[in-house]
């Protein structure tokens, strides 16, 4: 059976002006069950009967057709794609085809922007046809090849104020940063890097973005010397600085900013006034 949205090995059975037919090896020369592949798609030096790998798909007209063209999603499967172009109805993003895929906007977690990257699967409507989801929770894979302390490379999917924000990590794997661990804020589309806190026991990750505390204080202080240097040596926060002020302008807590704000006077990088720190 020639399956839509997968990349497969079909047989040449014969020629036309405009292309070629294909068909499963074993419909050969029965002349049913054949689907076009355009002309400029057949590889050079292929004649009847020899297998050509193609991808599955359908043309403008909802008809299937074949393509040599290798797209960067099959069904089933996931992506990382930019988005091309946006409309009332949805929007359409790059896959490595000449005709781009379609993301419905009821299939979009938030409003997406062209030029911009997000996660999504490959699944068939209603009608039959490949379509992109931005809702990709049960595609994800659990059991990750991680262990705690590992860092890991992924792109956020979702955001549930009461638990954290959702991250697939390699793109493949289910994994979250719980809401005490999110520093400033993640959109979805967002490439992180983080630290394997636990592998649960139902196989999925629980992140921070942050390195074990005696590590992220020197991170937190380096921080806070860029944002000096940045802003001609002073910053106008203190201990009376809300924390809300505190994450907001340096995506770390009031308890980690006053860690870092001590390593720095220990190491006399700066002096602590009444109104802010001061670069020495």
């Amino acid at each position: 059976m020639i399956e839509l949205g997968k990349i497969q090995t079909l047989y040449i059975d014969h020629k036309t002006g405009f292309g070629v037919y294909l068909c499963e090896e074993e419909n050969l020369h029965k002349r049913s069950d054949c689907i076009l592949l355009p002309a400029r798609q057949v590889p050079d030096g292929k004649d009847i009967d020899d297998p050509v790998e193609v991808f599955v798909y359908r043309d403008s007209d909802d008809r299937l057709i074949a393509t040599t063209q290798k797209p960067d999603l099959t069904l089933g499967g996931l992506a990382v794609l930019e988005v091309a172009q946006t409309g009332d109805i949805g929007a359409f993003l790059k896959w490595g085809l000449d005709r781009d895929l379609f993301l419905p906007y009821s299939e979009q977690s938030v409003k997406v922007k062209e030029g911009e990257r997000y996660l999504v699967g490959l699944y068939t409507d209603k009608s039959d046809r490949l379509c992109a989801t931005m809702k990709v929770y049960d595609y994800l894979e659990t059991d990750p090849p991680y262990k705690e302390e590992d860092h890991v490379h992924g792109i956020v999917f979702g955001n549930n104020p009461r638990y954290g924000v959702f991250v697939a990590v390699d793109n493949r794997y289910m994994a979250m940063i719980p809401k005490k661990e999110v520093t400033g804020r993640l959109r979805i589309g967002q490439m992180v890097n983080a630290r394997v806190l636990e592998v649960r026991k139902d196989g999925k990750m629980n992140l921070s973005l942050r390195e074990k505390g005696y590590l992220q204080i020197d991170v937190d202080a380096g921080r806070i010397m860029e944002k000096l240097n940045k802003y001609d040596g002073f910053l106008p926060y203190h201990d009376k600085s809300s924390p809300e002020e505190i994450r907001e302008e340096f995506g770390m807590s009031k308890n980690e900013f006053k860690k870092a704000v001590g390593r720095l006077y220990k190491n006399r990088k700066i002096m602590i006034t009444s109104d802010g720190i001061r670069k020495i």
